[in-house]
């Protein structure tokens, strides 16, 4: 069984929604499918993004495209970041210990890349290259609060990086002229990550993108998916025609 699942790759439109922590599944092949990190926490942000999933999949309905979804927990090997990065493997996150990858050594790590990580990236660039204006929007969540910190009080998060913020500064202006929501800038966190999926895909290839954090109480269930990526989407729209208009 291939560690993604891919939804509507044949559908025509331009989009593609990326979801690099849809899942907090552990492989049986890895720690036996334990790594010793408490069921209860299991469910926490630190072992997936809740709610993107099904944020993902219901945009990438409304936006007639394809979606692709890592189908291995964060905990296991980090989708969203690059091979050299240090985070690639956490063994500490948010206050909780990842007993399973405690002193875990190279080898280990490059099998989590061989079998997880890589073919993951391989049928996102496959995807990536269907047609040559590819455009790119990674769906995440954000947990309300971090242990020992204050709230976090945006509704929403769009992400970008220095190296190509259009299409993220015109859906921010497009969602904040609505009025009624808190809409961070590059917050809960800065959008430029060298070697992440955005990186990768998006701004080495100079393809228009964006990714998207979504507070996860907001997305809690099937409904409240819904509700976002039918506002997303028309908002998604009107800031490509802005930066793709002469």
């Amino acid at each position: 069984m291939p560690p993604f699942h891919i939804l509507g790759a044949d559908r025509p439109g331009r989009w593609l929604v990326t979801c690099d922590h849809a899942s907090n599944r552990v492989p049986p092949d890895v720690c036996a499918g334990d790594l010793g990190v408490s069921a209860q926490d299991m469910t926490r942000h630190i072992a997936w993004d809740v709610g993107a999933r099904g944020l993902a999949e219901a945009l990438g309905a409304a936006l007639n495209s394809p979606v692709i979804c890592s189908d291995f927990s964060r905990l296991v090997i980090d989708a969203n970041r690059g091979e050299e990065d240090p985070t690639l493997v956490m063994q500490l996150y948010d206050g909780t210990i990842i007993r399973g990858n405690a002193g875990i050594c190279d080898a280990e790590v490059a099998r989590r890349l061989q079998t997880l990580h890589r073919p993951y990236h391989a049928a996102l660039a496959q995807l990536a290259a269907r047609r040559p204006d590819t455009v790119i929007v990674a769906m995440h969540s954000f947990t309300p609060c971090l242990r020992g910190r204050a709230p976090r009080p945006w509704a929403v998060g769009v992400l970008y990086s220095h190296l190509d913020p259009r299409l993220s500064r015109a859906l921010i202006a497009g969602l904040r002229a609505d009025g009624d929501m808190c809409v961070g800038n590059n917050e809960p966190y800065d959008g430029h990550l060298p070697g992440d999926s955005i990186d990768r895909h998006a701004l080495q290839k100079g393809r228009h993108n964006t990714l998207i954090e979504l507070r996860s109480d907001l997305i809690s269930d099937r409904t409240a998916q819904n509700h976002w990526a039918q506002r997303l989407a028309p908002a998604l729209i009107k800031a490509l025609e802005a930066v793709d208009a002469p």
